[in-house]
């Protein structure tokens, strides 16, 4: 079903180069808030060093947000070393299809990881790419986020099973 997740982990900083390596994933599409910083727009040291991890093992690494906040995106993006793009509509195609350009890769060969269900996941298999479902980092949210978390709940205890 496409609002399954391929893959689901606890965090970002769980997802091993191991795991990456084996399903082929050459680059990765991240999501910001609650998937990288939290409420309070907080970049840990942990999640600091896994995409400093992952850019050193060779993997193409960008930001893919529907925010329209500038500086809290670029910020993060320049804490992390990597591009950025905002205001992606996500799940519509369009954003995924900008990175995968500049990727220049297939799209069985990227994976997207974020904290929702109805963006991030459906977003990545709607492009065929791999989706990464990670918790969020903590309970604060938006309120146009904090809605759809009980429905969220619902469908992933609903999934398959699936990697980790």
């Amino acid at each position: 079903m496409v609002l399954f997740p391929d893959m689901y982990y606890k965090n970002v900083q769980s997802i091993s180069l191991q795991d990456l390596k084996e399903h082929e994933i050459k680059g990765l599409i991240l999501d910001v808030d609650n998937t990288l910083i939290d409420y309070k727009k907080v970049v840990s040291k942990e999640v600091i060093d896994w995409v400093e991890s992952v850019k050193n093992a060779g993997y193409k690494v960008c930001i893919l947000s529907n925010s329209n906040n500038k500086d809290k995106i670029s910020k993060v993006a320049n804490v992390l070393g990597i591009d950025y793009y905002m205001l992606a509509k996500k799940p519509f195609k369009s954003g995924f299809k900008k990175v995968q350009k500049i990727f220049d890769l297939p799209a069985k060969n990227i994976a997207a990881i974020g904290d929702q269900v109805f963006t991030d996941v459906l977003g990545a298999n709607r492009m065929n790419m791999i989706s990464i479902y990670v918790e969020p980092i903590n309970k604060k949210e938006y309120w146009y986020t904090k809605w759809k978390r009980p429905i969220e709940s619902f469908i992933l205890k609903k999934r398959p099973n699936v990697t980790n």
